[in-house]
């Protein structure tokens, strides 16, 4: 059910304000003072007018043989993306490791005391489809840590790309759905918390499953809008109330998929009026994918990330973009699909300037 009444509006007179104020940060100047505050960043790559690309060696962790989760997917997109001279390594930024603290703006004490130290039920386990151990724990917390970094960059460039992230089934007491802390939700919080005037924060997720996790945590705040499409008879079997939701059909192919698209988003960036938007650009949609159960094609995944990046970016709203969910067991095709977000982000980067 759409309520976006109920996130309030806003008048035109702010609306004008904050255009002008966003065109204003994409068009800064790196050398600019408040390019020396503290990021969320092991390395940071200020002297670098390409696009920011977020990425960690410890994106990655060890799973037993055949688990059905693609970990080797995330060294593979950047290997993918260097392969082809999509980036240069002068480009690449390292997050700092999630804390506790930050990651506690979401997560309970309870959940996250279990998490790190190792406290998680056999059936907790179970439900997130992850066996726990101190290296996937590691994981998550560099993973979330990059979705933050990525949201600072965009914040001051503009435009920035993680190589993961987009685990939005994780709730703030519990994980499901191989998502164990919940990387936009923590991100968001955050970005808004540290905000004096409170960042206004939409989260467009594109992944094929309901970004069930997130809706749930943002139910009832007014600065957070949570968007999602996705197949309607996927994963999760109950879903919860994002502020937007598109349910397809099973099978729904590129054209009516991106017409859904086209159809809301432009309308929702005129009247939520975003600081920041947090894309989860998920390739599971893709007709070849394990889990997925509609039909869009590579072409038709590179064509919504454009789409989404160029109406966003042409607004003068900064954008952070996570890879979200895919699977599949050939993990070099899975790696170059995934790609298709930062090839898409690198066009829009040249074509607007920034």
């Amino acid at each position: 059910m759409f309520h976006l009444c109920q996130k309030s509006t806003y008048r035109a007179t702010i609306k004008c304000k904050h255009v002008v104020l966003n065109e204003t940060l994409l068009k800064r100047n790196p050398m600019h003072r408040a390019w020396r505050r503290s990021f969320n960043a092991e390395h940071v790559c200020l002297e670098s007018r390409a696009l920011p690309l977020v990425h960690h060696v410890k994106y990655i962790c060890d799973l037993p043989e055949n688990h059905r989760f693609p970990m080797g997917k995330f060294p593979k997109v950047l290997e993918s993306l260097f392969r082809d001279q999509v980036i240069t390594d002068k480009q690449v930024w390292a997050p700092k490791i999630a804390s506790k603290g930050l990651l506690g703006c979401v997560h309970t004490e309870e959940y996250l005391s279990n998490f790190i130290g190792g406290k998680i039920s056999e059936k907790d386990q179970r439900r997130t489809g992850f066996p726990w151990s101190s290296g996937l724990v590691q994981r998550c917390r560099y993973e979330t840590g990059g979705t933050v970094l990525a949201g600072e960059i965009a914040l001051h460039r503009g435009l920035a790309c993680s190589t993961a992230g987009g685990t939005h089934h994780a709730f703030p007491g519990y994980g499901a759905g191989f998502c164990l802390l919940n990387d936009l939700a923590v991100t968001a919080k955050h970005l808004m918390g540290e905000s004096a005037s409170k960042r206004k924060i939409l989260i467009v997720d594109l992944d094929v499953h309901q970004g069930d996790g997130t809706a749930f945590i943002f139910k009832d705040e007014p600065n957070v809008f949570t968007f999602s499409v996705h197949c309607g008879k996927n994963f999760p079997l109950r879903k919860q109330q994002s502020d937007l939701d598109l349910s397809l059909e099973d099978g729904t192919e590129d054209k009516e998929y991106l017409s859904k698209v086209q159809e809301h988003l432009p309308w929702l960036l005129e009247t939520f009026h975003p600081d920041l938007v947090l894309y989860d650009s998920g390739v599971d949609p893709h007709w070849e994918d394990e889990l997925g159960r509609l039909r869009l094609t590579d072409e038709g995944l590179y064509q919504r990330d454009l789409y989404v990046l160029q109406t966003v970016i042409k607004k003068g709203i900064p954008v952070a973009t996570v890879i979200g969910g895919g699977y599949s067991r050939d993990i070099d095709r899975l790696a170059r699909r995934h790609s298709i977000i930062h090839r898409a982000a690198s066009k829009v980067w040249r074509e607007y300037g920034l």
